[in-house]
This record gives structure tokens, sequence and C-alpha cells, in this order.
């Protein structure tokens, strides 16, 4: 079998010049995928052609990364209910009606909170560190985070500037694609410098701290979540970096008390477990999806 060729495009929705990635026949089922920070659809470019052996599949890059451009008359607000909005628009905009969704980090509360607002579209989650519930947190990562959720006003502008100053940065993103991967000299360091060299944008980093401090604004939803979990019966596969210390394998394993039909795997490495592993989760998602996805 000849491998599938990867196209990118651009399509305007939302009043957003959205960038995504796509391969596989337009008739076969639909996969959406959805990349964490500080990534983009880059993450999925070895992915895409193993899964389009069977599936339609399309990742777009979320405003504030990758190739996506957001017109500055557009006075685009960076929030999470805002990025779930442009990707409802895209979603609209290529006509899909259902298809299975993809989620990691960021792209996780973007994902199930398009679920909340069109339940009927979604057909199964692979959730790969992709968190929906509070066990899911890892402590000593989050702490510092959640301490700039509480910052007032008074504080709050030191707050960004330590966090600019240490999160925001070469050495962490690399971290963040190396760390808990026994395999880390295999990661391609253009995965890591592309997605810092695109931080480096003038006005992206004050972006990255807007949507870091708005994530407490998803917290909240989790219950709405799990709720839908368990009324929809939503397929849930959960392939899972079990050495991740900003998601912990606490989040994957939550999902059994809600969803129905749930299958766990954990793989032997970070956050970004999809790096160096990307044949094992084609498998392994290709085997849930036709095991449990009614086409």
């Amino acid at each position: 079998m000849s491998t599938p060729q990867t196209l990118v495009s651009t399509l305007r929705a939302d009043g957003v010049e959205i960038f995504y990635r796509s391969a596989g026949p337009p008739s076969a089922p639909a996969i959406l995928l959805l990349h964490g920070f500080p990534s983009s659809s880059h993450q999925f470019r070895n992915l895409i052609p193993l899964l389009a052996r069977t599936h339609r599949v399309i990742a777009p890059d979320l405003p504030g990364y990758g190739f996506t451009t957001v017109p500055v008359d557009r006075k685009y607000e960076y929030t999470f209910a805002n990025l779930t909005t442009t990707i409802e628009a895209f979603v609209a905009a290529l006509a899909l009606k259902r298809f299975a969704v993809y989620i990691f980090d960021y792209g996780a509360p973007v994902g199930l909170r398009l679920a909340l607002k069109h339940p009927a579209m979604i057909t199964a989650v692979v959730s790969q560190n992709g968190n929906a519930y509070e066990e899911g947190f890892g402590k000593e990562f989050w702490a510092p985070v959640r301490g700039y959720w509480e910052a007032d006003s008074a504080t709050i502008e030191e707050v960004r500037k330590a966090i600019r100053e240490k999160v925001l940065v070469l050495e962490t993103t690399k971290w963040q694609y190396e760390a808990g991967n026994p395999r880390a000299e295999k990661v391609q360091p253009e995965a890591y410098y592309l997605d810092q060299a695109l931080m480096e944008r003038e006005g992206n980093k004050e972006v990255q701290l807007d949507l870091l401090r708005d994530y407490r604004t998803n917290v909240p939803l989790y219950p709405e979540f799990q709720r839908w979990f368990r009324e929809s019966g939503v397929p849930v596969l959960a392939v899972w970096g079990k050495n991740d210390v900003i998601f912990v394998k606490e989040g994957a394993d939550a999902f059994e008390r809600d969803v129905k039909v749930f299958e766990k795997q954990f793989v032997d490495s970070g956050h970004f477990a999809l790096e160096t592993n990307e044949e094992y989760f084609a498998e392994v998602i290709e085997g849930f999806l036709k095991k449990h996805v009614v086409v």
C-alpha cells in the first residue's frame, strides 16, 4: 500500500486563516486531531499518513499556534471558549458531520467543549494525555500555574514575567518533548525548535500567557465533560505517556469511572508520547476505532 500524501491548506473560518494538514479519502471515516501547547499540527506529521490508510485525517493549527494567522482587525481574545468557537466554525466550513477526535493537552478542553456543543458529531475520543479530571494534574508542575490563576491585579504582571522567563523558553519546550521518553535521543530537534521559533513571534508569548491563565476556566467544566461521557456512551481510548508529569497517568485511570466503552494503553514516554511512537499509536487507534465506531 502506498503512503497517503499529506496536504497543507488554509481555510477562513470565524475570521481566522486556519492552516491545516489533511490526508486520506474524503469518503472515509474522519478523525480530527487537536494539538497541544506549544505545538501545532506539526506534532502529527508522522501520524497523519499512517491513520490516512483507513481514515480521513484533519489536523488544524489552533489560533496562536503553527501557521494559523489571526488578522489584527479581528481583535481576537485568546480564551478556550474562543478557540472552541473557531474550531466549531472550521468543522462547519469543512462540512464535517461525524468524526472521532484525538485530544492532547490544550486540544482536550477544545475538543470536549466542542463535544458539549455538538455531542452527536463525536463518534469516539482518543485522549493522549488529554485531561478531563482533577486527578490528572501533576501537582508539582501545576502548583505555580494555579498561583498564576489566583494572582490579583497587584501581582499578576510579576507572575506573568516569571512564567514568561521560565516556561516560554527553548529549554522548557525541549524538556516537554524529551522528559520521560527513554528514546529522547530519537526526538527530532526540529519539533521543539519550530515550536519555539513560532512562539518567539512578536506578541505570541502574551497569547501563551493569556491562554495559560484562561486554562482555569476549563476545570469547572470537568463535571460536564464527565456527564457527557456517562450519558453519551461515547467510546474513549486513553493512550497515555505514563511518565508525564504535566498530565499524570491517574488522569487516564479516571476515565474508567464514567466511560462505558473504554480502553487504556500506557506508553513508556512522557508528555509528547506520540513522538517516536507513531507506528504504535496508529495501530492502537485504528484497532480501537474499527472495533467500536459504527460507520
